[in-house]
């Protein structure tokens, strides 16, 4: 049974509540993949340089050849992997180009007596698509305030209450300041970032405001695609006002279980811009346990940052003032305002 080759759009429909399998090496997997696909490599790393040399020194029939030496043994176990993992579910498959490999792989899956598809252009064309689609028009609107301001709380209680938002920091794995990396899991390769930005973006209205945190284009080593990097840089921005207080007592919340070695390690990042004698500071106050002390230390140099970037953003900007921390009280508060804008 010939696998039948879908648009990407059809693709990731048919594929929601399937299961979708990408067969390129490992390291191409690792660098860039479809959210949720399932890595069964036809080749693994060192078989596809091999036969990648092989068909650029000797030609294509020797390397599908070679090709074939390599797969055949591994059918029966590629049969039952998929089997185990599709439980009676569609299968999808994709390469690089929706080429060879993925329509030998889907051919081995149908015959076997599942039900396989393939992408049209595959992961090539599913990249193009993701990147065309960050040329959207959206209708944003940006959470921004000083650090300690809990802004990615009152995130997470908007899409409680039904308002259309994307956590970037949660998609990066990374908090975007010098203490961003602490308590994350690694971050993805730029362009799993992109794609599984592209994943939550997708789910959403564009009819609709969909809210973001203010963020810097950089979060980590991740960066925000330039598209809709320059879309956030006009949207309004809903400015939380905090006491200072209550910003360094989130913050010793937020770090409280912290490894003292980790902290130690982010404020020699910012020492230079701390001060020499702050930096030494804060790194008495972590051997001593004075988190509270550490935290206004910080702040002092995050507000000034911070001031004298909201000093020069030239977006419409609406700034809610907050006697609380407390998100759901805060988040209400935002929610009249994007009421308003909607």
């Amino acid at each position: 049974m010939q696998a039948k080759g879908l648009p990407v759009n059809t693709f990731l429909q048919d594929s929601k509540d399937a299961v979708i399998i990408d067969v390129r090496s490992p390291i191409e997997y690792f660098k860039g993949h479809i959210p949720r696909a399932i890595n069964v490599p036809l080749f693994e790393d060192a078989e596809r340089a091999e036969i990648g040399t092989m068909y650029k020194q000797q030609g294509k029939e020797t390397a599908v050849t070679r090709g074939l030496e390599i797969v055949s043994p591994k059918m029966v176990q590629f049969v039952t992997q998929v089997k185990a993992i599709a439980q009676g579910r569609k299968v999808f498959v994709y390469c690089f180009r929706g080429g060879m490999r993925s329509n030998s792989f889907a051919w081995l899956m149908n015959t076997s007596g599942l039900d396989a598809q393939i992408l049209s252009g595959g992961y090539k064309a599913f990249r193009n698509y993701v990147l065309q689609y960050f040329e959207s028009k959206f209708n944003l609107v940006l959470i921004g305030g000083s650090t300690g301001s809990g802004k990615t709380d009152i995130l997470k209680k908007l899409a409680a209450l039904h308002i259309q938002s994307v956590d970037l920091e949660a998609i990066a794995h990374h908090k975007g300041s010098a203490f961003g990396a602490i308590n994350e899991d690694r971050q993805h390769p730029q362009q799993n970032f992109e794609h599984y930005l592209f994943d939550a973006f997708s789910t959403l209205s564009l009819d609709q405001l969909i809210v973001l945190e203010d963020e810097s284009q950089t979060i980590g080593f991740n960066k925000i695609p330039h598209a809709l990097w320059l879309q956030m840089k006009q949207a309004t921005i809903i400015k939380i006002d905090i006491p200072f207080e209550l910003r360094v007592q989130k913050l010793v919340e937020d770090y409280s279980t912290t490894d003292i070695a980790a902290l130690k390690e982010c404020v020699h990042k910012i020492s230079e811009k701390l001060g020499g004698d702050n930096a030494k500071l804060c790194l008495q106050y972590l051997d001593d346990g004075k988190l509270a002390d550490v935290a206004r230390r910080s702040l002092q140099y995050y507000d000034k940052a911070y001031t004298h970037l909201y000093n020069n953003k030239k977006q419409a900007m609406v700034c809610v003032v907050s006697d609380t921390i407390d998100p759901s009280i805060n988040a209400l508060k935002v929610k009249q305002i994007i009421d308003s804008l909607n």
